[in-house]
């Protein structure tokens, strides 16, 4: 594999051995790598980070619960088409004309090899990954309305993400690389912190990791904070001044971390709970 196509991860991705091992196994077998993971473990921006260190496109095909597989490939205008026959506003007997490449579609006709992010793809319905299938593995795909077959004049590197919301079929699974990014470690999100600042004291990374830590160990939360949350969380505790020393007994701008009152309440009631065990001397 050319050293110019092998991923290294970059100043802005944090990125471990095990996932630079997945990435560049999926590029040198010219498969689709297929990424899962919770929300916030960096699934999208590792497409990304890719695009930017290898110095290539990047298209990205966000999937919705309407996604169809034709979408990705070309749309048909027939409404402009129709409007044009209607108003003789230009010569409709070039269906070409008409037609649109979708994302997919705009990755094999790239001039040079760009990445495809198929992004979220476990939110279309169940049949959508098996649509893909002849496209992904023969890099081709054939416009009825042209009589036309579209190949890739240079086959992407794709990277597909799920958020495992549901199981994907497994013909599909079959045709991919497959890797499970944890969510990070201490340590790790500490590397990750230290991307997006670049004067923080030690005691505010430490207080914040903890008490972090601490809140996605509370039960039953319904929407964990993850590192997004957790960058907007520590970048407000730097403008705001607060002392360090309050985040052993508070949680300030919990609303930063958490979105459902719900989850504001549980883990109201879990400081609580702490601070009347610690009252008694059992916690």
């Amino acid at each position: 594999m050319a050293n110019q196509d092998v991923f290294q991860g970059s100043a802005n991705y944090i990125a471990g051995s095990d996932l630079l091992y997945a990435v560049n196994i999926s590029i040198s077998l010219a498969k689709p790598l297929l990424i899962k993971g919770e929300p916030g473990t960096g699934k999208t921006m590792l497409a990304e980070a890719i695009a930017e260190a290898l110095d290539k496109q990047l298209i990205i095909w966000s999937v919705k619960s309407t996604t169809k597989a034709k979408d990705g490939l070309y749309v048909y205008d027939t409404v402009q088409r129709l409007y044009d026959s209607q108003f003789n506003e230009a010569d409709v007997s070039d269906i070409r004309k008409y037609i649109h490449p979708g994302k997919l579609g705009e990755a094999f006709m790239a001039a040079k090899q760009p990445v495809l992010l198929i992004d979220e793809i476990d939110k279309a319905d169940l049949e959508f990954p098996n649509d893909l299938l002849w496209e992904l593995d023969k890099m081709e795909f054939y416009i009825p309305e042209t009589k036309e077959t579209v190949k890739a004049i240079h086959r992407p590197i794709v990277i597909i993400t799920s958020n495992a919301e549901k199981e994907l079929p497994d013909a599909f699974l079959r045709r991919c690389i497959f890797h499970y990014i944890a969510f990070p470690d201490p340590e790790t999100m500490r590397k990750i912190i230290a991307v997006h600042f670049d004067d923080l004291e030690d005691k505010l990374v430490d207080a914040a990791l903890e008490s972090f830590y601490w809140l996605r160990s509370v039960r039953d939360l319904q929407k964990k904070p993850a590192t997004s949350e957790l960058i907007d969380w520590v970048r407000a505790l730097q403008i705001s001044g607060i002392p360090v020393e309050r985040l052993a007994e508070d949680l300030p701008f919990a609303g930063v971390l958490l979105k459902k009152n719900q989850d504001l309440e549980m883990v109201e009631a879990a400081r609580k709970r702490e601070h009347d065990m610690r009252g008694r001397g059992i916690y």
